[in-house]
This record gives C-alpha cells, sequence and structure tokens, in this order.
C-alpha cells in the first residue's frame, strides 16, 4: 500500500475555544430533570458529537486546552454537584438519563478533570449517598459513574480520619460503605472498573485505613481462587498496583509475602494467565513491589551528564554506586520478567521491559550489568540454527522485540556500559531488518521499530566518544532503512534515529544534508523515498555502496511485489549516477538472482536487469553500452523458459517481457545470431496471457522490437517486370488491411466477457474505444496525402464506429463511458478530413453534440461522463440524431437495467422525460415520434430474440415506460392503438 496519508493538522492554539465553550453552554442549560422530545434529543446528541469532534482535532496538542481548562471544566463540575445534591436531598425523583450522559460525557472527555473536582468534607457524604442512587445504576449512565467514582476517590484524600463522619452508633460505617462501593464495581468489564481500583488505592492509602489492607489482600486471593472471572482479576490487581506504585514502602514490606502470594495465586490460574491484561497487570504487580524494596537512586550514567565539579561529580557517582543488600526476591522477580520479554502480547512485553528497566536502575553497577548481558542473550536464543535472519522462526518476532523493547528503557536511563555497546549495536543492526514472511505478509516491523528505538535512546544518553567508533556504520544502516523500509512508520523512526544523532553526537558524515533529504516528509511516500530522497542520498560516496547493496540482496528479493518494482526503479536511479562504473556490477549481481528457485528472487532480478538496461538504452551515448545491453539480453537464457512461461509465474512473465523490451537491439531480432532464441515464444506467451499486465509487458516488447525491423524494406534483387504488380498489391494491401483493422475494433466493442473478475470484456472495449479513435483521426490527418481516402476510411464505417463510441458512451461502467466520452469529445474537435466532399465524414447532429458536450462541459459545474447524473438527461437527446439513434438506444437500454443506483436512476428519469415529450406520430420525416420510438425498442428484441442480454434489457424497460405512463398518449390518438398493435405483430409476427 503507498503511504501518502494525509497529515494530522497542527495548530498554534485552541482556536475553536468559541464554538466549543458555546456547545458546553447550551449542553449545561438543559433541565436534567425533564424528558426531551425526540428532536430535542436529536439536536442534543448533535451537540455532542459536535463538542466531541472538536476535543478530537486537539488528541495529539491536548497541552493547548490546558490555559482553558479550569474556566471549562468547573462548570460542568458544578452542574453535575448540582445535580448530585438535589437528587440526595429529594430522593426519588424524576430525571432525563439522556441529559446527565451527556453532561457526564462532557466531563469524561477531559482526562485531567479529577483535580478541579471539589473535596470539601460536606462532599462525602454527597457523593457516597449519590453513588447509591438509582440515576448512577442507569445502565446506560457509564460514564456518570465512572465520573463519580473518581470524585470520590479525590474525597477520600481529605485529611481527616473517615471515623469523624461515622454515627455514634456504627463506628468505621463510612470506610466500609467507601470500601463495599468500590468492590461492588471491581469485576466491571467498563471504565468503572478503573475508577473503582483508584477508589479503593486511595483508601487503603490513607494511615487510618492501612489496618485494613491486609483482609483486602486476604479476600483477593480468595476471590481470585474462587473465581475465574478475568474482569474481576483485573479490577483487583490494577487497585493493588496502584496501592503498591502510590502507598508508603512500609505498607509494601508489612504486606510483602501476602502480595507476592497473590501474584503467585494468579499464575497458578491457567484461565486467567490466558488474558492480555490479567498478566500485563500481574508484570506491573510483581515489578513495583521489587521498586518499592529497593531504595531509590541516580544511574552514575545520568549523573555524568550534570554539570557539576569533578570533585562533586566523581562523590555522587561513588555514592550511586555504592554497593546494599539486594532483596532475595529480586532474582526470581527477573526470572518472570525475562519470560514476560519473550509473551507473545506487546503491551505485556512492554510492561516487562519497563519493570526491567526501572529495576536495573535501582540496582548496583555490577548487578545492572548482569542484567543487561541477561537481556542481550534473549536475541541468540533463536539465532543459533538460523542460518540468517530470514531464516528465524516467527516465534522469535517476540523475544527479539521484548529484547528490543527492554534495551530502550535501559538505554534511555543511561545504564549501557560503553563494553556493552559494541555487542548491542551489532545486533540492533540485524533488529532493523527483521523481516520473516509468514503467508501473504510479513511479521517484524515491530521489532524494527523498537531497534529504532534504542539506538534514538542511545544517541540521547551515551557519550560522543563511546559512539564515536561505530558512527560510519550506524549512518549508513539508518540511511539505508530510513529510505528502503517498506513500512512508513519504520522509515519515519530510522529517520528520526538518524536525526537524533546528526544533533547529539555530529558524528555522522554529511549529517546535516542526508537529514534534509531524509526528513519526516522526505520520507513518508514510499515512491518519494525509493525514487527521489535514496537517489539524492547516494550522490554521497559514503552511502551509496550500501544503498546499493542494500537493494541488490534484500529490496529486490523482498516479498513484495510492488517493493521489488520500485527497488529496480531505485537501482536503476542509483548507477545513473555513475552509468559507467556501477551499471555492468550491478547488472552482474542483479543476474545472480535469476539461478535462485524462488520466482520473487527471479522476479526481482529480472526487473532489475529490465531497469538497467533502461538506463543503458536512454544514455546519452548508446553505443558505448551496446555490448553490456546485449550481455543483459543474454542473461535471459539462466532463467527456464518452463518458469517464465508458467501460469503461476505472471510476474516473471511480466518481467521477462519488460527486459526484452528494454534490451533487445537489432542483432537480437535475427533468431540465427539471437543469444536468447526463444524470446519469441516468451513475447507470444505474453501476448496470450489473461493478465493485463503481462499483456501490457509484452505490447511494450512488440513495440521495442517493431522500432528495430524494418518491414517496408524494397527487397535488394527483384526482377523488374514484378515490380509494378508488387507495388499494386502492397497499396491494395493497406487498404484492405485498413478496413480490416476497424472492422475488428467494431468488433471488439461487443465483447462482453466475464469471469470471477467481473466484465472483463470492458478492458478490450476500452481499448478498442482508444483504437477506433486513433485510427480516424490519423486517417483523417492523413486523408490529403491519400489517393482514394474513401476506401481506407469508407464514410459509413466512419459514422459505424461514431455510434460504437457513443453507445460505450451511455453504457452501464463508469470508467467505459469516462473513456469513450473523452475519445468522443476528441473526434468532436478534430478538424474534417481534407478530401472532397468531406461534410460526408461530419459527425451528425454535431451542433447539437457540440452544445450538449463541449460548451457545457468547458463551465465550470461540468461534470465526468462518469457522473450518470449529469451525462444521461443530455445523452437520451442523442435519440433525436438517426445515423446514431440505434446504437444510443441499445446502449441506453443496458444502463437502464443497470443494478447501481448512480447509473439505473438518472437513464430511466432520463428515458421517462425524453419519451414523454415526444408527439405520438409525427408528419415531420426527421422528427421522432412515441411510435417509431416503441418499434426502435421491439426491433431491438427482434433483432436478438436469442439472447436474453439484449431481451431482457427491452422488456425491463418497457416495464419502467409502462409504470410511468408513457405510453398513455398513445389512447387518446386515433389510429395510436392500432398502429402500436400493427408494430408489434410486424415485429413478431413477421409474414
Amino acid at each position: 500500500m503507498e503511504d501518502d496519508n494525509e497529515e494530522t493538522k497542527l495548530f498554534a492554539s485552541f482556536e475553536k475555544y468559541e464554538e466549543f465553550s458555546g456547545l458546553q453552554i447550551s449542553l449545561l442549560s438543559l433541565d436534567l430533570f425533564s424528558q426531551s422530545s425526540p428532536e430535542e434529543d436529536r439536536s442534543e446528541a448533535l451537540m455532542v458529537q459536535s463538542y466531541t469532534n472538536i476535543l478530537n482535532e486537539y488528541q495529539e496538542q491536548a497541552y493547548l486546552l490546558d490555559p482553558f481548562l479550569e474556566d471549562l471544566v468547573s462548570p460542568v463540575v458544578g452542574s453535575l454537584k448540582a445535580f448530585a445534591k438535589a437528587v440526595v436531598e429529594k430522593g426519588q425523583i424524576t430525571q432525563s438519563n439522556e441529559r446527565i450522559n451527556r453532561v457526564a460525557l462532557l466531563l469524561y472527555n477531559y482526562i485531567k478533570f479529577p483535580r478541579f473536582f471539589p473535596h470539601e468534607i460536606a462532599d462525602l457524604s454527597i457523593a457516597l449517598d449519590f453513588i447509591s442512587s438509582s440515576p448512577v445504576h442507569a445502565r446506560e449512565n457509564w460514564a456518570l459513574r465512572y465520573v463519580t467514582l473518581l470524585w470520590l476517590s479525590l474525597i477520600c484524600m481529605i485529611p481527616f480520619d473517615l471515623e469523624q463522619f461515622d454515627e455514634p452508633d456504627s463506628l468505621g460505617g463510612t470506610a466500609t460503605r467507601i470500601e463495599g462501593v468500590g468492590k461492588s464495581y471491581l469485576s466491571k468489564a467498563g471504565l468503572e472498573r478503573e475508577g473503582a481500583a483508584i477508589l479503593l488505592s486511595r483508601l487503603y492509602m490513607r494511615k487510618d485505613m492501612s489496618a485494613k489492607l491486609p483482609d483486602f489482600l486476604r479476600w483477593s486471593v480468595s476471590s481470585i481462587q474462587t473465581s475465574v472471572d478475568p474482569f474481576s482479576c483485573v479490577g483487583l490487581l490494577q487497585a493493588i498496583c496502584e496501592v503498591v506504585k502510590s502507598g508508603s514502602a512500609g505498607q509494601v514490606k508489612a504486606h510483602l509475602s501476602q502480595l507476592m502470594d497473590l501474584a503467585s495465586v494468579v499464575e497458578q490460574q491457567i484461565i486467567l494467565t490466558a488474558n492480555t491484561v490479567v498478566r500485563k497487570f500481574r508484570i506491573k504487580l510483581i515489578s513495583r513491589i521489587i521498586l518499592r524494596l529497593l531504595p531509590a537512586r541516580a544511574s552514575a550514567a545520568r549523573l555524568r551528564g550534570r554539570a557539576l565539579s569533578a570533585d562533586a561529580q566523581e562523590a555522587l557517582i561513588n555514592a550511586a554506586d555504592e554497593e546494599f543488600e539486594v532483596p532475595d526476591e529480586t532474582e526470581a522477580v527477573l526470572e518472570e520478567l525475562f519470560r514476560a520479554l519473550q509473551d507473545k502480547d506487546t503491551i505485556v512485553r512492554w510492561s516487562a521491559a519497563k519493570g526491567i528497566a526501572r529495576i536495573t536502575e535501582r540496582l548496583p553497577s555490577e548487578f545492572a550489568g548482569q542484567v543487561l548481558d541477561t537481556v542481550i542473550g534473549l536475541f541468540s536464543i533463536h539465532s543459533m540454527a538460523a542460518a540468517s535472519m530470514y531464516d528465524l522462526p516467527s516465534v522469535a518476532e517476540g523475544t527479539w522485540h521484548g529484547a528490543c523493547l527492554a534495551c530502550a528503557e535501559i538505554a534511555r536511563r543511561g545504564l549501557v556500559t560503553d563494553d556493552k555497546l559494541s555487542e548491542l549495536i551489532s545486533w540492533l543492526t540485524k533488529a532493523l531488518y527483521f523481516d520473516i514472511r509468514k503467508g501473504a505478509h510479513s511479521i517484524g516491523s515491530n521489532v524494527r521499530d523498537a531497534a529504532s528505538f534504542v539506538l534514538w535512546s542511545l544517541a540521547r544518553a551515551q557519550r560522543p566518544e563511546a559512539l564515536a567508533i561505530h558512527a560510519d556504520h550506524l549512518s549508513q544502516t539508518l540511511a539505508v532503512v530510513s529510505l528502503y523500509d517498506r513500512e512508513v512508520h519504520i522509515r519515519r523512526a530510522a529517520s528520526a534515529t538518524f536525526q537524533e544523532f546528526v544533533g547529539r553526537t555530529s558524528l555522522f558524515p554529511h549529517g546535516i544534508d542526508v537529514l534534509r533529504k531524509t526528513d519526516f516528509y522526505a520520507v513518508g511516500i514510499r515512491r518519494n523515498a525509493y525514487l527521489v530522497a535514496a537517489p539524492e542520498v547516494a550522490e554521497h560516496l559514503e552511502y551509496r555502496p550500501y544503498l546499493i547493496d542494500h537493494l541488490l540482496k534484500v529490496t529486490l528479493r523482498h516479498w513484495d511485489a510492488s517493493v521489488r518494482q520500485l527497488g529496480a526503479q531505485s537501482l536503476r536511479g542509483l548507477c545513473e549516477l555513475d552509468l559507467l562504473n556501477l551499471g555492468p556490477d550491478a547488472a552482474l549481481r542483479a543476474s545472480r538472482l535469476l539461478d535462485v528457485p524462488d520466482s520473487g528472487d527471479v522476479h526481482g532480478g529480472l526487473l532489475a536487469l529490465a531497469e538497467i538496461a533502461a538506463a543503458y538504452r536512454d544514455y546519452c551515448q548508446p553505443s558505448y553500452l551496446h555490448p553490456e545491453q546485449r550481455k543483459i539480453f543474454s542473461y535471459l537464457n539462466d532463467v527456464s523458459l518452463e518458469t517464465i512461461l508458467s501460469p503461476r509465474h505472471e510476474l516473471v512473465t511480466s518481467a521477462a517481457n519488460i527486459l526484452i523490451a528494454n534490451s533487445i537491439t537489432a542483432e537480437e531480432t535475427h533468431t540465427d545470431e539471437s543469444s536468447v532464441p526463444h524470446w519469441r515464444k516468451i513475447v507470444d506467451a505474453g501476448l496470450k496471457s489473461r493478465s493485463t499486465p503481462v499483456q501490457e509487458a509484452a505490447a511494450s516488447a512488440m513495440t521495442a522490437v517493431s522500432k528495430l525491423v524494418d518491414c517496408s524494406a524494397v527487397p535488394g534483387e527483384m526482377p523488374i517486370h514484378r515490380l509494378p504488380s508488387s507495388y499494386q498489391m502492397l497499396g491494395a494491401s493497406c487498404l484492405v488491411v485498413s478496413c480490416q483493422i476497424i472492422d475488428a475494433l467494431q468488433e471488439g466493442l461487443g465483447d462482453y466477457s466475464t469471469d470471477e473478475r467481473g466484465d472483463v470484456g470492458s478492458w478490450v472495449r476500452m481499448a478498442c474505444i482508444k483504437g477506433l479513435t486513433s485510427v480516424v483521426q490519423t486517417l483523417a490527418a492523413h486523408a490529403a496525402v491519400l489517393p482514394t481516402f474513401e476506401q481506407y476510411l469508407p464514410p459509413a464505417k466512419c459514422h459505424s464506429a461514431i455510434g460504437g463510441i457513443l453507445k460505450q458512451g451511455v453504457e452501464r461502467l463508469d470508467n467505459v463511458r469516462q473513456q469513450a466520452g473523452e475519445c468522443f469529445t476528441a473526434l468532436l474537435s478534430s478538424p474534417l478530413p481534407s478530401v472532397p466532399h468531406a461534410e460526408h465524414w461530419r459527425i451528425r447532429g454535431e451542433r447539437l453534440m457540440r452544445e450538449l458536450f463541449i460548451e457545457h462541459y468547458s463551465t465550470s459545474d461540468a461534470k465526468g461522463w462518469n457522473d450518470g447524473a449529469w451525462l444521461y438527461p443530455r445523452a437520451v437527446k442523442l435519440l433525436d440524431i438517426e445515423d446514431y439513434r440505434d446504437a444510443v438506444l441499445a446502449g441506453l437500454i443496458l444502463s437502464a437495467n443497470s443494478r447501481t443506483d448512480s447509473t439505473q436512476r438518472p437513464v430511466t428519469a432520463g428515458l421517462i422525460s425524453y419519451a414523454q415529450s415526444l408527439p405520438v406520430t409525427s408528419v415531420e420525416k426527421d422528427r421522432y415520434d412515441l411510435l417509431r420510438f416503441i418499434r426502435d425498442l421491439m426491433s431491438q428484441i427482434s433483432r436478438n430474440f436469442s439472447s436474453n442480454n439484449v431481451v431482457i434489457p427491452v422488456l425491463q424497460t418497457f416495464h419502467i415506460l409502462l409504470e410511468a405512463d408513457v405510453f398513455e398518449p398513445l389512447a387518446e390518438d386515433d389510429q395510436g392503438l392500432n398502429r402500436y398493435c400493427f408494430a408489434q405483430s410486424e415485429i413478431f409476427c413477421p409474414i
């Protein structure tokens, strides 16, 4: 797929604040206690949609909304609090659930809204009573439940003992109610679960509630053991993860055994561990537990970057490297995290990678080095039995991706030591090419993306001196990936990494210039990256051989045929920088791909040779490279004829024909001198192929051959008495051939072949339309030098051809109509032939046609012939032109029977309108009337009585006309019905 997606619009400010604020005010002015009418409901839903659309535009630049948040959020919060207070005070009251949910949705859209919630002491009882009320429990009010839970979680942070809110006879009742509310929503599938997890975590982090945490942990273990509901387990893990993350370290240490038991119980439940989200939160839990056990410390690598005096810096580094006792649980947890790096799901691998990096940052230097060694060792797990990157098993994707993510997180924190850098970069350069074929696609783009992330992190965290020895290799590799990777996000990731190295290290050769040629936008479109940016980068000799090498070793062997094609074109662009030196070597290396059993490699090799041959052909001094062009043609012998002609290898057949077209020379056209004697069989097979690209390639080969062979040469020796008759026969044969060409093209207009691909005959009809137009225009342009022009292009054949084109111009397929319309307007605009009686070749009804299709077409509101609504009201007027009437009527009938509304509706409306405008009979010879219209419709049946493809559409047209009462005027005419019956009997029962 071409990567030309529209870029997201960038904003400089919150431009739509006034519109946004107006929508919010309108929604907040709604009465939440009255039901809305259907009209009001639709109007309010549209307002909410417009409101959400504006917010969505700022998804990537949410910071632009920060200055306005308080002004926007506070009114919504106030409205919701007022509603909650009214519900609590008045009890059971009538309310509009739809409107309540819309107000809650306004708040839900703000990520940072909780800090604007009221959190006074009096709000606790309001929020607690409100969350138990009927509006909150309404099934559709999920947003209201989520917002209320977050509100309650904020109130839970008030610095007062919750027992102060209890009744004297029920101490601990408030805390128990809050806990009960949180537990009740932990098993929900929606956002309420997240709100409940935050609520419970805030509750158990309170000092006066810490005693309840052990009970909650025991209840969690019991719930997981007795229930295998993934939603419930996710909620429990989410709540506990929040407690471990934000609670005190003392809490974690005090309940360490219970926390580890909980993680162990989850792992033992097979049904639960099959859930991706459960595995992710379990990994988060165990990594956060260890993080709270380890002392917080800054890494030595980070401290090196601070602007401190030498003594102070050395003291801090020594303090950071100070040894301490690592908890026993650390090793077991790290082992689990290493296994999680190989998980099948990305979110689990990502959580494990962050956990490993955070733990490594707190470990002593020696232990941190061991962790990095283990992570790097993951790359070699599947590599030992593989001969190359492309032989790796598909399961290696997860392992390599996890290892890259972990290395990126470790590198981002500056934890990669200089002695590990060479090994790590060696693996990363391999990961940048990780692409494993799997069925009709490949896997590995996530690995390549993560590898770019690692290198980006190294550029930010490592010292330039440590990276200097790797700079040349990294610059060449990143340039190759940013230009030639198949995926746009990988090209852009590699480009961003290249930019980071250039900006922070200044080590890459010609860095600024190369970066300008491979920036975010330059590599965004694949064709531009391959054909424009790559030759520009290759102007620098440091990068040129690596780009060519990658094309020949990787791109031309890629599983995607479109990438191979672009790679071949890019190779030509690179070779043209120094064709005399680069061309022969590239052609020799490309020819080696022809000996490979994989048809994809053969296809890539043939395309590359064809492009290099085309470069030789277009060279300013082609005679110098003529022997090289013949050598390329001879490489066709390296591919067996069976492979080229196999129906399964259409791409190879097409590429072989393109190679012939670009490399064949005059000497090769003679069978006895040709180095590839069977080239004619290849071209012949291409012309007979059912594949359009193969046919086009074979046609280009025939074109190239015809340019080399002079078919009009006079024989050297011939008796004088035979020459006159020979020349006479040559002239006569031209006349015959000219008429035969027109007849053959008109015959092609009747090709309506279909197969599993649909109306494949339309390709033939479109080619014949262009062919007829070309023949007529060419003969007319040379009429003055043709002594018997009438015999070359008889007027009858000319008008028959025009009628055939008009028939195609009013049929059902949009692309055929457009092609016919363009060709017809070209004929209409062409001058008459310069011969006596030129009026015989003038298009009938020329003035009407110019008015319909040229004058209107030049206006600003004109549409193309492929637009049925524009075409058919005009096309039906062509029935007034007798010479083309039968052809146009036949095309309109077929369109009236179309199943496409955009065609069927306008053509039937046009036919009805036209038929209603006709008189029943007309005394004027040239005036069309209703009876003749009916007779012409019936004639279509009589001439094609055995063809359902014609008879059924005609009957359908009659049905449409009868339903519209088009024939009603016949009854009002004295002889209308008699003539109608006579015409009908004459058609169906001829004497």
